[in-house]
């Protein structure tokens, strides 16, 4: 027969030799973040080409509550105006950088992976509310330049955007305001040094090029040829900087161009330089519109041969593996733009030309 206190006595020490080795296993594992212990679900970006739906606003952003249906919204890619580089109001207080963190971390489409975030960048046109412009701001019609202006600025928007002015993107001075930052004075608002860099600051996935077709211009054509410079090449070039000044800085940085499809015309290495291509108004557009009413702004129907002319030069761009977006502007004709869109593998946003808020004409199968 046993001893009942040696039997107990057994039995605690073979519980403690248990409860240690438990311990020591429980301190070996590793910790693991679950959904359950954080306060924000982390998701996976998408890649350019697994996007399905995009959405674009470059006004209105600083309004009550735009941020946040932004936020709310499942567009898999958003391109945003950068907002704080507007120096013409309040707005360069805006905490851009906060709004893109923010955006980043709200869920696409498939409420598997994130928003990317383009920022908005007009590469050939110089704007006067930028927070590069130092210069004097008024040059009425009829009258000259006015002398304190540069020298790569060369004349009034063509499609009457008012503080627009084309400029030749081949001049050192307007590149290093654009890409380099070498020369550039923010003061009293801030420590700026380039678009580009300030674009990449605030964390956004890439750039969005605007007014890539200022090659066609007649006033640049004319600047061109008096440097002895070929403004297609120079805008191929610029564009190359852009992305070698930003992939040397973030090596996943996207690269999308607005418009000028032509220019893979006798260019087509630009289908290794970018990302995506966006074309505007393919099927619909309209006229340069402040107010989300104008009836202007939307439903004028483009040409048919400019048309099936785009849809050629997209359809390159497809066939040499750059992603293609259009942009429609368009109410009525809403459905039939995204259908025509989808029928030639593009992807479509439709909208009005003020660009100051989500669609109210979203596209079928978004959420």
């Amino acid at each position: 027969m046993k001893d009942k206190n040696t039997f107990t006595a057994h039995r605690w020490a073979v519980f403690s030799v248990l409860l240690v080795v438990s311990i020591v296993q429980l301190l070996a594992i590793k910790p693991v973040q679950t959904d359950a212990l954080s306060d924000t679900q982390v998701y996976p970006p998408f890649t350019l080409p697994e996007v399905s739906y995009w959405a674009y606003q470059l006004q209105g952003i600083t309004e009550p509550h735009a941020v946040d249906r932004l936020a709310e919204s499942r567009y898999d890619l958003l391109v945003l105006e950068p907002t704080r580089t507007d120096w013409s109001s309040d707005d360069r207080e805006f905490d851009t950088h906060a709004m893109v963190e923010r955006l980043k971390s709200t869920p696409a489409s498939d409420g598997e992976h994130r928003k990317l975030v383009l920022a908005y960048l007009d590469i050939g046109e110089a704007e006067d509310w930028r927070w590069y412009w130092t210069w004097s701001i008024k040059w009425d019609s009829g009258d000259p330049m006015p002398d304190d202006w540069p020298d790569f600025i060369l004349a009034r928007d063509p499609d009457g955007w008012e503080g627009d002015y084309p400029v030749a993107n081949w001049n050192p001075d307007w590149q290093d305001i654009i890409i380099y930052g070498e020369n550039q004075d923010s003061d009293p608002y801030g420590d700026y040094s380039s678009a580009m860099d300030e674009i990449i600051a605030d964390g956004f996935d890439g750039v969005y090029l605007d007014w890539v077709e200022g090659y066609e211009n007649s006033d640049i054509i004319r600047d061109a040829r008096s440097d002895n410079v070929d403004p297609v090449t120079e805008m191929v070039e610029f564009i190359r900087k852009i992305r070698d000044y930003a992939i040397s800085r973030n090596p996943d940085f996207l690269i999308v161009q607005q418009n000028a499809a032509t220019l893979i015309d006798g260019h087509p290495e630009i289908t290794e330089i970018i990302d995506g291509i966006a074309q505007e108004g393919v099927w619909f557009t309209g006229d340069a519109a402040d107010s989300w009413n104008d009836r202007n702004g939307y439903d004028l129907i483009t040409d048919p041969d400019l048309s099936r002319e785009y849809i050629d030069w997209l359809n390159l761009y497809r066939a040499n593996g750059v992603t293609v977006f259009v942009c429609e502007y368009a109410v009525d004709f809403a459905d039939e733009a995204y259908d025509r869109a989808c029928e030639n593998g593009f992807i479509p946003y439709v909208t009005r030309t003020p660009l100051d808020r989500l669609t109210t004409t979203p596209p079928p199968g978004l959420d």
